[in-house]
C-alpha cells in the first residue's frame, strides 16, 4: 500500500488521538528512518526521548535476541533472574534502594501516587483520604484520569472528568509557591527537572536544590519525573545530578526499554516502597524478563559508551548553530544537553507549519506547545548528520520568513 492508502487506513480505522505528520514510516536504524515510498529522513525528535540510543542499537538487539530465546514473559507469581538483576542494577545506578518495574511512563506515575500516598498515610500519619500532593503549572506526566486532573492543558483535561482530587498546583520554577502550598497533608512535590511537553522550559539553577531542601525541611518526598529527562538526554545520566541533590523518588521510562519495548520504573528509598505489599499493586507484564534484558544492556550502554558527554557535545553544536544567524522568527532557543527547545514569535505562525516542511526537507521534528519545535535526536547522531539536520531548521525558518 502507498503513504496514502495507508494514512486513509488509519484515519477510516485508528482513533484520532493523533495529529501526526503526513508521513508514513517503516523502517529505522540509528538516526534515521525510512517511510513505505523509501524516502530517507533525520530523525529529530527520537519518540520524546524514548530513542535516546537510536533505532535499532545494535547493542540492544542482540540483548533483546538472546532473551527471547530463553524466556520472554513469566509470571511475577514467581522470580525471574533478569528482573532481579535488573533490579538491582537500577537502583544501584541511581543512587537508591528499591525499584517496581511497570512498562509505560503513566504506569510508572500512577504507581509513584499511589505508594507515596501510603507512605504518608503509613509513615507521616496524614489522616485518611486527606494526602496532598504539590504539582506544577504546565506539567505532563501523562494522561490517565488522575494525572489529567491537575494538567493545566485543556486538551488534555476538558471534557474528562470528575477530577481526582488531592493536588495542589503552584507555578513551575517558582520555590516560593512550593513553600507557601505545603500544610500538614502534604506528602510531597511531583515535578520534571525541565517541563518538556510545556516547551523545554528549564527552572532557575537553584531550584531542584531548593525543593530537595524544602522537601527535607518539611519531611516530604521529592518526587522526579526524569521519563524524558533521564538517560543522559540532559547531559548527565539524570537531570538531577546537575543539582547534585539525589531524590526520593526517581520516575523513568522510554529509553528505559531502549527503544525496543515499553519499559518504566519507580526507583526510591526502601522506606518508601516497602510500605506496599502483596496483591496491593502489579502488572501482568511489568518486569517482564525481556523488557529487563534490554533495560539492562540500556544501563550498560550509559556507562560504558558515554552518552552524557555526547549529549553536551551536540547540544553544543545545535545551539551554536540555531543562534548564530539572526533569526528574526526565533524568540528564543533553550535546554540542557540535548534536550532542545526553539521557541518562536507568535507572529511566525506557529510551529506546526514549520515540522510540516522541514518533513519535506527530510527532518522529522514536532511542534510542542504551538510555538516551539523541539529538537532531541537520538544521541548516536553523527555531527555531520546533526549539522546537515540543524541547517535545514535553520533554513527553513528563514524560508518560512518570506
Amino acid at each position: 500500500m502507498t503513504s496514502k492508502e495507508l494514512m486513509q487506513t488509519m484515519e477510516q480505522y485508528g482513533a484520532h488521538n493523533y495529529h501526526p505528520l503526513d508521513v508514513v514510516l517503516t523502517k529505522g536504524l540509528g538516526s534515521k528512518v525510512w517511510d513505505v515510498d523509501g524516502n530517507e529522513y533525520l530523525d529529530f525528535l527520537s519518540c520524546y526521548s524514548a530513542l535516546n540510543f537510536g533505532h535499532q542499537n545494535p547493542i540492544l538487539v542482540k540483548a533483546l535476541e538472546s532473551q527471547l530465546k530463553r524466556l520472554a514473559v513469566c509470571s511475577r507469581a514467581f522470580y525471574s533472574d533478569e528482573l532481579a538483576l535488573f533490579s538491582k542494577e537500577l537502583a544501584d545506578f541511581c543512587g537508591l534502594e528499591s525499584v517496581l518495574t511497570m512498562n509505560s511512563g503513566t504506569e510508572a506515575v500512577e504507581s509513584a501516587l499511589k505508594i507515596c500516598r501510603k507512605w504518608g498515610y503509613e509513615k507521616k500519619r496524614i489522616p485518611e483520604g486527606k494526602a496532598k500532593f504539590i504539582v506544577m503549572e504546565n506539567s505532563f506526566h501523562g494522561r490517565s484520569i488522575a494525572i489529567i486532573s491537575f494538567s493545566t492543558e485543556p486538551t488534555y483535561k476538558n471534557g474528562f472528568g470528575p477530577y481526582v482530587s488531592g493536588f495542589e498546583v503552584v507555578p513551575f520554577g517558582d520555590v516560593q509557591a512550593v513553600a507557601d502550598a505545603i500544610d500538614a497533608n502534604t506528602v510531597g512535590v511531583l515535578v520534571e527537572p525541565i517541563q518538556a511537553e510545556a516547551g523545554i522550559l528549564v527552572p532557575p539553577p537553584d531550584y531542584l536544590k531548593k525543593l530537595r531542601d524544602l522537601c527535607t525541611k518539611n519531611g516530604m518526598l521529592l518526587i522526579l519525573d526524569e521519563i524524558q529527562t533521564g538517560m543522559a538526554r540532559t547531559g548527565k545520566d539524570f537531570c538531577f545530578q546537575h543539582s547534585s541533590i539525589v531524590p526520593d523518588v526517581l520516575i523513568l521510562g522510554k529509553s528505559l526499554g531502549g527503544g525496543l519495548l515499553p519499559l518504566s520504573a519507580m526507583v526510591s528509598t526502601r522506606e518508601v516502597m516497602d510500605v506496599i505489599r502483596p496483591g496491593q499493586h502489579g502488572s501482568t507484564f511489568g518486569g517482564n524478563p525481556l523488557a529487563c534484558a534490554i533495560g539492562r544492556a540500556a544501563l550498560r550502554l550509559l556507562k560504558e559508551e558515554g552518552f552524557a558527554e555526547k549529549a553536551n557535545h551536540l547540544g553544543k553544536i545545535t545551539v551554536g548553530m540555531l543562534t548564530e544567524k539572526r533569526l528574526p522568527q526565533v524568540k528564543e532557543v533553550r535546554g540542557t544537553g540535548f534536550l532542545i527547545g526553539i521557541e518562536l514569535e507568535p507572529a511566525a505562525g506557529g510551529a506546526r507549519r514549520y515540522t510540516e516542511e522541514l518533513a519535506k526537507e527530510g527532518v522529522l521534528c514536532k511542534e510542542t506547545h504551538d510555538h516551539v519545535i523541539r529538537i532531541a535526536p537520538p544521541l548516536v547522531i553523527s555531527d555531520a548528520e546533526l549539522r546537515h539536520g540543524v541547517q535545514k531548521v535553520v533554513s527553513v525558518i528563514q524560508k518560512l520568513a518570506h
